[in-house]
């Protein structure tokens, strides 16, 4: 016997991992049509009183429009493509909605991190998804759905939601969705601003001064069609369950209007070179995992096989 006893320090910390290389996620969320996605997810998310109150009170989307969406993608964008970086930017936003409480329209108290609220700003996406991608890629099959939302769930995970907090199979998921819709959502005064076509959008502040220049100089002609369009593509990619649970107006007109665009859409994305398909971070993301891949390029590794197979019958060009 020595007569030394061994001592261990606390246990590591596993940061959950980001969704796989190859998933349903990682072939849409950095497409440019995911661009064209977001703007639904955020009005239904904000369409809760409590996440309609913390937005109007904190939020500078009125003052910064530009740069609060090039925040809130960048960030949407690390939970997918950043690796090791996906977990920090998790608790970076939780640590950023610690003092984010208030009073809402109907004088209750909310709290920007109480676990029900937290948990539907990030389940908004899951259901956007799943009706958008039906008009800008193809629908999803069953084993992709629950692909995806396997995949949201890892990502809820990412950003410290408890897995208590979520719905943990998508049968669980429709009776909260829907019980959410006919119970908690209204029109905000955030969502009636995001919809409204007459809201003035101010010319883009940010990006490649050779761009913005000439864009200043004819946004007084181009600026009132894109506030119009902007609402076209929130109100038309909302589920239309949920476009009713707020009273979202949408005609046949527009529904018709929506396929066309939609057309086009699924005809030109996927042929356009790489650099301009995909956002810088998911083609640093997918220029990383090619190099990572075996020379054979027919046989993967084995524990990505499967992940790269949902992906190529998603129809996803490497």
């Amino acid at each position: 016997m020595t007569g030394a006893t061994e001592t261990t320090g606390p246990p590591e910390r596993t940061d959950p991992a980001p969704p796989p290389v190859g998933g349903v996620l990682w072939s849409v969320a950095g497409d440019l049509r995911g661009l064209l996605m977001l703007p639904a997810a955020l009005t239904l998310q904000v369409a809760h009183p409590a996440v309609g109150a913390g937005v109007d009170e904190y939020s500078v989307f009125r003052t910064d429009p530009w740069g609060r969406g090039e925040r809130s993608l960048r960030s949407a964008l690390l939970w997918v493509y950043g690796g090791e970086a996906a977990a920090e930017e998790g608790r970076r936003l939780r640590r950023l909605h610690r003092t984010i409480q208030g009073t809402d329209a109907h004088g209750r108290r909310y709290h920007a991190l109480t676990p029900a609220h937290y948990a539907w700003v990030h389940a908004t996406g899951f259901p956007v998804y799943q009706h958008a991608l039906r008009y800008l890629h193809r629908p999803l099959t069953d084993a992709q759905e629950r692909q995806l939302y396997a995949e949201w769930l890892q990502v809820g995970r990412v950003l410290g939601i408890r897995d208590r907090d979520m719905p943990q199979t998508i049968e669980e998921f429709w009776p909260y969705y829907r019980t959410m819709l006919a119970d908690e959502l209204e029109a905000t005064v955030v969502v009636r601003e995001l919809v409204d076509p007459d809201r003035p959008m101010p010319p883009p502040d940010r990006g490649p001064l050779p761009l913005r220049l000439p864009l200043r100089a004819v946004w007084p002609v181009v600026g009132p069609p894109l506030s119009r369009f902007r609402r076209f593509i929130t109100v038309g990619l909302m589920p239309p369950d949920a476009r009713a649970a707020i009273g979202l107006e949408w005609t046949d007109d527009q529904e018709r209007a929506l396929r066309r665009f939609a057309r086009v859409v699924r005809t030109v994305v996927p042929v356009l070179p790489e650099r301009l398909r995909y956002l810088p971070p998911a083609r640093r993301a997918r220029a990383e995992a090619r190099r990572q891949r075996p020379a054979q390029r027919s046989s993967p590794p084995r524990a990505m096989t499967s992940a790269y197979q949902r992906a190529l019958s998603f129809g996803v060009r490497r």
